[in-house]
Formats: structure tokens, C-alpha cells, sequence
């Protein structure tokens, strides 16, 4: 039998961020994933020689001092990432359609309050009040500053009130608050459901700066494998554990492969899915109390989404440089609703990639989707689906290509879609329940499943646990390292690197 200090099960950029500060930290680690190669939905795939990102299509954090530069730079991976900024003046595009009416947002704060009073010239106090208490929850959130792990903190007022709520109190403006909720689509959850805090962290490096990754999530995941090669991470895909080997002191001995193989390890670091999570744990340890929370969770929204790309002709307007997102309502809790039928918003998103020597204008295309939507097929599996699902992927598509017409002309003569991809496709590809796009909806007062688990050896992360998104995935595993560690290690550890 193998033996290692740790287990970390899940390459996602969680599971990369977990084994990689275990071994930066003289630990002998291997790391499992279930799918053929790791990266999850980092990874890139290709279509006509062009490369398209499978999750990864834009982040915040990436300027100079912003929270995912910082814990790149810990991690020395800085130079593995090359950011592609979006433009300054226009880094996002909100079409607010039934409203009529057009913003197109810079990058910083600043920018934002300068816009949008602008914009509002009645709604300045708004604004101010709103990018203040977004600070204010910034500021005082101890696991947003890496020097301050660990710090005690009391809960903020804002982990307990909805976004819907504080927007409420802020202005009766139906289109400023849609405004506000714009960046909603990087979360998957109704402005009455998220608490304000949570939308604060997440928007707020997205405020800052917006950015792809030069290479998509494929730079990450080469970045991360050339350092597991240097420190002697083993890596095993195509591989899961099905149950945990017998209990001593309240710890697992030992993992048991699908093919049967048992690998030991003093810690395993889980980030799955807490579902996937939960079926792992001896069903001894498992209280009725943890069982009924978990299955309490809900799916966050996903995405069906539509892969092209533009032949012929000069490049489209602002391409590459600009987040266009097409919003039929400025009622966020409506679109985000299972049982709304109506035209779903779209998100679009250019980058010039190269393929076959000449340079491509890649498009990518989201609209929200729910588990509802594809609720008739999902017994179903990939290559395997019953009648009526690919009429229903076709009716989505021209759907798509309509709204894109609608918005600008030239996507109806030049847009070539090439592939298409149903939450079944990412929950298939990606080894996810659901397939939604953000793990567990990240409710007001929920307390999620992150950390030491019931079982003395084993700890909970992933974007599930903390935060949705890059940025919360790999702090939820800064979090959880530091336990696996030891405070005091770890501390030393973190403030060497900075």
C-alpha cells in the first residue's frame, strides 16, 4: 500500500491550490481525479483546431494588488498567467433591452460611481452608499487579506440580509438595482437568495479589473503540473475513491480505489461536491443533522452554452475587449427563476485565439439555464440521449443566434456555432451532480460544508465551501490548508512568501 501525508481528491483549481500548498510545504502528496486528465472545468477543449474555455472565461483579481494576483504570486505561479485585460473604459457592456437603455462600465470602482451618477444623475447617494458598504464587507473580511488568516472575526450583519434586500433599501430605481445585480451572472443565484456579502466579495475584484487568462485555464493547469513535477506530486486520473478503508481514533487508515487499489494517507482534502462529499463518509459519522443540511443545498444556475466563431471580415466592435451581457429585464429574481419561460439573458465573450497559423475571433455564449430545463433527459448520458434532447439543444441555438441578431446584425450573416453544451454536458464532462456553474447556491444564513468533517482526517473545500468562482475556490483551500497544517506553520509559511 502507498502511503502519503495527504490525499487531495479533485483537480479543479481547488484541489491544484491544495496540493500545491501542501507540497511547497514539504508534504508528499498525491492527488486524485476522476476524470481522464486533470484541470476540471480549467480545462479547454477544441473544435475545428480552435480552443475554447470550458469554465474559465473571465476573472476579476488579476491587477496588481488584487486577491487572486496575491495568491498566484504566493503560490509562484505569477508568471504562468498571463493576464488579457479587458478595456479600461468599457470592460463591461449591460443592454438592459426592455428598458431600452445601454451601459457600458470601466474598469475600477471609481469608474463604476462615475458612470453610473452619471447615468442616475438622481441616484448619487445610491451609489456611493452601495460601493461603500461593497468595501466596507471587503475590508472587513479577514480571508480576503492572506496575512490575516485566522484572525477572529465576528459575522458581518451582511452574511444575514439579501442583496435584493439592501438594494431595496437603497433606491426604488428598478434599472440602477439591475444594474447593480449585473455581475449576478457569476454567481447563479437570485438577488433575494445571496446574501449581500457574498455578492460583495465576489463583485468586487470584478470591479476592480476584469481579465481572461492568455491560453484560458489551460495556462493554469500546465503552471500547476510543471510545479507538482518539481516537488514530486503524484497525480492519478482516471481514478476515484469509492469508500474509506476502517476508522482508528476517529481517523481513516486508508482509501479505496475503484480498481481496487487502497492508497493510505494521514489527511485527505475532499473538493467535491458536498453531495459526492457526504457519500464518502463512513455512514457511522454522518449525523442526521449534517445529512438533512447537505440535502438542503441547492444547485446554483447553470449555463447552456454556444461555441462559434466569426469567419470572414474585420473584427467585430470591441471584440475580445468588452463582456457584453443582453439583459431582457432588469428583474434579476426573475430571470434567475426555474419557472421563468421567457427570453433568458445572454452573455457573450470574444477572444482572438490561434489555430491552424492564422488567428481566430472565438465567441462564446452563455444564457442561463436550470436544472428544470433539462430535467426530461437527465437519466440520460453523453452520446446516449433519448428523443427530444437534441431538438430541444437546436430550438436553444437559434434561439441564441436570434438574440445575437437582434443586438448586432453582423452575428447573423458571420457566427458559426460549432458546438453546444447543456448542463448534462458539463455534468457528465465534469464529473458534477448537477452541472450548474457554481457548485451550491451560496444562500443567506446558509452555513456551507467546509473544513474538518465529521471524520478527524478528513476536510471539506472547493468553490461549494466558501465563495463561488476562481477567487473562492482557491481561498476556500488556503482556509482548509492551514487546518491540514498547523496554524503556526502556516502562518510562518505565508509570511515568508510575501
Amino acid at each position: 500500500m502507498k502511503r502519503y501525508d495527504h490525499i487531495v481528491v479533485g483537480s479543479g483549481i481547488s484541489g491544484l491550490t491544495a496540493t500545491l500548498l501542501l507540497a511547497l510545504n514539504q508534504r508528499r502528496v498525491l492527488l486524485i481525479e476522476k476524470a481522464p486528465r486533470m484541470g476540471g472545468s480549467l480545462s479547454r477543449f477544441y473544435r475545428e483546431g480552435i480552443p475554447f474555455d470550458t469554465g474559465l472565461h473571465f476573472t476579476g483579481g488579476l491587477g496588481e494588488g488584487g486577491l487572486l494576483h496575491r495568491m498566484l504570486s504566493l503560490l509562484g505561479m505569477e508568471q504562468a498567467v498571463e493576464p488579457v485585460f479587458m478595456s479600461r473604459e468599457k470592460a463591461h457592456r449591460f443592454v438592459f433591452e426592455s428598458e431600452g437603455r445601454t451601459f457600458d462600465l470601466p474598469c475600477g470602482t471609481a469608474g463604476w460611481r462615475r458612470q453610473l451618477k452619471s447615468e442616475f444623475p438622481g441616484e448619487a447617494a445610491a451609489v456611493d452608499r452601495y460601493f461603500d458598504r461593497v468595501a466596507k464587507v471587503c475590508a472587513q473580511t479577514v480571508t480576503m487579506d492572506l496575512r490575516r488568516l485566522g484572525e477572529p472575526s465576528a459575522p458581518l450583519d451582511e452574511e444575514y440580509v439579501s442583496l435584493k434586500t439592501v438594494l431595496d433599501g437603497l433606491t426604488t430605481n428598478a434599472l440602477l438595482k439591475g444594474v447593480f445585480c449585473g455581475l449576478g451572472m457569476c454567481y447563479g443565484v437570485k438577488p433575494s437568495e445571496i446574501s449581500f456579502a457574498s455578492h460583495s466579495r465576489v463583485c468586487n475584484d470584478l470591479y476592480e479589473s476584469t481579465a481572461r487568462i492568455r491560453n484560458g485555464g489551460d495556462a493554469l493547469i500546465m503552471g500547476f503540473a510543471d510545479r507538482f513535477r518539481t516537488l514530486g506530486v503524484d497525480i492519478l486520473c482516471g481514478r476515484h475513491i469509492v469508500e474509506c478503508g476502517p476508522l482508528a481514533d476517529d481517523r481513516v487508515t486508508s482509501f479505496i480505489l475503484d480498481n481496487g487499489e487502497e492508497v493510505a494517507a494521514d489527511s485527505a482534502v475532499l473538493t467535491l461536491h458536498p453531495q459526492d462529499i457526504l457519500g464518502l463518509l463512513p455512514a457511522s459519522s454522518v449525523s442526521k443533522a449534517l445529512r438533512a443540511r447537505v440535502s438542503a443545498f441547492e444547485p446554483s444556475a447553470g449555463f447552456f452554452t454556444a461555441y462559434g466563431v466569426l469567419d470572414g471580415g474585420a473584427a467585430a466592435p470591441d471584440f475580445g475587449s468588452t463582456i457584453v451581457s443582453l439583459f431582457p429585464l432588469s428583474d434579476f429574481d426573475r430571470m434567475l427563476d426555474p419557472a421563468y419561460a421567457d427570453e433568458p439573458a445572454l452573455v457573450i465573450v470574444g477572444s482572438l485565439e490561434q489555430a491552424h497559423g492564422r488567428t481566430c475571433q472565438a465567441v462564446t455564449t452563455f444564457e442561463p439555464s436550470q436544472a428544470e430545463h433539462v430535467a426530461p433527459w437527465s437519466a440520460s448520458f453523453h452520446g446516449r440521449r433519448p428523443a427530444g434532447y437534441d431538438d430541444y439543444k437546436v430550438r436553444r441555438t437559434e434561439a441564441i443566434l436570434d438574440h445575437l441578431g437582434r443586438y448586432e446584425p453582423f452575428y447573423r450573416d458571420r457566427l458559426r456555432i460549432l458546438d453546444t453544451a447543456s448542463q448534462l454536458t458539463f455534468r457528465d464532462y465534469l464529473c458534477s451532480p448537477h452541472g450548474s456553474a457554481y457548485g451550491i447556491k451560496q444562500k443567506v444564513g446558509q452555513f456551507n460544508l467546509i473544513g474538518r468533517l465529521p471524520v478527524r482526517n478528513l476536510f471539506a473545500a472547493g468553490q461549494s465551501s466558501l465563495l463561488p468562482g476562481l477567487t473562492g475556490a482557491m481561498m476556500s483551500s488556503f482556509i482548509v490548508t492551514r487546518s491540514v497544517i498547523g496554524r503556526d506553520d502556516f502562518n510562518k509559511f505565508i509570511h515568508q512568501r510575501l
